[in-house]
């Protein structure tokens, strides 16, 4: 994880553990049709994978993201990408 999403989880009480199982089920967050489509495609197909959850009262942004390899799976702001 980035320094601003663990800043952020630290502020919103958030737990990276939420985050990384919503993601490995397919809930990916609160993506549009667009994203979650190449989600699903990503998943049968291989590629990377992108979850967009909202923390925090402020409604903010965390991103996951699983390389196309799955060899890494980040968690980061939007700003820090």
């Amino acid at each position: 994880m980035t320094p601003g999403a663990r800043e952020l989880m630290h502020r919103t009480g958030t737990h990276p553990f939420q985050l990384l199982l919503r993601h490995q089920r397919g809930d990916w967050g609160v993506l549009d049709a667009e994203d979650r489509a190449a989600n699903e495609r990503a998943v049968i197909l291989g590629g990377r994978l992108l979850s967009a959850y909202e923390v925090g009262p402020g409604k903010e942004k965390l991103w996951v993201i699983s390389e196309w390899d799955r060899s890494a799976t980040t968690i980061l702001r939007p700003d820090e990408y």
